[in-house]
């Protein structure tokens, strides 16, 4: 039989981070789970930490790449789970109980989608686990919704991509020139979705950073870009009034934070 899940994780030399998602991924052994590494042609010591687990990992690569989103879709295009699940490099599963207990939603309900919160942490500086910054719904203006639908994203990303596990079956193919083409998937797979399922514990554990960070004025036309596509020029520029002032709001401190209404356990 198929795994149930295909957890994919993207690397480029990122020897400093990689060890602690493997260890999380690999935390729960189990027949269920299929493991892939899409390494992206790394020059520092990334693949002797992929060798050291390799009895773990189902498959791996190390080849050039087109960028994030390219190696993503290798990945996606090299799972045979039922479900997809993206953990990149830092990223890591948030505990040893996550994996059995989304299994057991998957054999309870068998959802398209399954989402939550995640924790966001911040670069330790070495192997370790980074230290706990807060939950995303928590420390960021972007409120986590219980029935979450494609329109929920008309004012931004509002499941983080490591928080959001999706059939194989209706999951579509990243954009790879548009550093927001995870929002872009998201949306995809919701639209296609026929049930979509909030899980009431923390998914993952986000490291901190990254691409969109790190080339942000990008990123920003790149959203604007993808959220029209799906919502319309004008609902969008509309939309986006409402962002910035969110966001000025939340950075000055005149708006509380959003909290979550259920408890969360890991």
């Amino acid at each position: 039989m198929p795994p149930t899940v295909s957890i994919i994780t993207i690397t480029y030399n990122a020897e400093r981070f990689l060890e602690r998602t493997i260890q999380s991924v690999l935390a729960y052994p189990t027949p269920e789970l299929e493991y892939i590494i899409i390494d992206g042609g790394s020059t520092d010591g990334t693949l002797s930490i992929v060798r050291q687990y390799e009895s773990g990992i189902t498959q791996w690569i190390s080849e050039p790449d087109g960028g994030l989103y390219d190696a993503m879709n290798k990945g996606l295009h090299r799972a045979t789970g039922q479900y997809v699940w993206f953990m990149n490099a830092g990223d890591e599963v948030y505990d040893h109980q996550t994996l059995p207990r989304l299994l057991d939603e998957i054999r309870r309900t068998a959802a398209d989608v399954y989402y939550s919160d995640a924790l966001f942490v911040s670069d330790s500086g070495g192997r370790q686990s980074g230290s706990p910054v807060g939950l995303r719904s928590q420390v960021t203006p972007h409120s986590l919704p219980r029935h979450l639908t494609w329109r929920d994203m008309a004012l931004g990303m509002k499941v983080c991509h490591q928080a959001f596990v999706v059939k194989r079956s209706i999951a579509p193919d990243y954009l790879t020139t548009n550093l927001s083409a995870d929002l872009d998937w998201e949306i995809r797979c919701l639209k296609a979705a026929t049930r979509i399922d909030y899980v009431p514990f923390l998914l993952c554990r986000y490291l901190l950073g990254g691409i969109s960070v790190q080339q942000h004025r990008r990123s920003l036309i790149d959203r604007f870009r993808v959220l029209a596509d799906h919502f319309g020029w004008v609902v969008t520029l509309l939309n986006h009034g409402q962002i910035s002032w969110r966001a000025w709001q939340f950075k000055n401190g005149s708006q509380s934070p959003p909290t979550n209404t259920d408890t969360l356990t890991g």
